[in-house]
């Protein structure tokens, strides 16, 4: 059964203890607005941004490792997903309530997650599994 996956956006991890000032720096280093300061569920404090190119989505988190960057891949089969990417060479590090927590190859930290809205922004790609 063929699944569907592309780029989700881009999430800013940050080991802080004032998200607001976190989110208020990259908003104006970024030249986005902050559309939603209390976006977060009550598994994640994060705040997301909005007027981002392309609809994508970037958002800034509050984390309690090294603060760093990483992507989302979105898709409508999480599973298959990292399954596909697996085979590519990636690893399962650990699944979070609804997402997969992966790490490529060369070592950065990526999250496979449930597609939201595939009618906006550039089409998402089949895969046949």
């Amino acid at each position: 059964m063929a699944h569907r996956s592309r780029l989700a956006g881009f999430i800013i991890d940050c080991r802080t203890d004032d998200l607001d000032a976190a989110a208020d720096f990259w908003s104006q280093a970024l030249g986005m607005s902050i559309s939603d300061r209390e976006a977060g569920d009550g598994s994640a404090e994060y705040q997301m941004f909005g007027d981002t190119p392309g609809d994508l989505h970037v958002e800034v988190q509050k984390v309690t490792h090294e603060s760093r960057v990483h992507l989302d891949i979105e898709t409508d089969d999480i599973d298959a997903e990292a399954a596909r990417l697996e085979a590519l060479g990636a690893k399962k590090i650990a699944f979070h309530k609804r997402w997969w927590v992966m790490e490529a190859p060369t070592g950065q930290r990526f999250c496979v997650v449930r597609m939201k809205h595939p009618e906006r922004g550039a089409p998402p790609r089949e895969w046949n599994d």
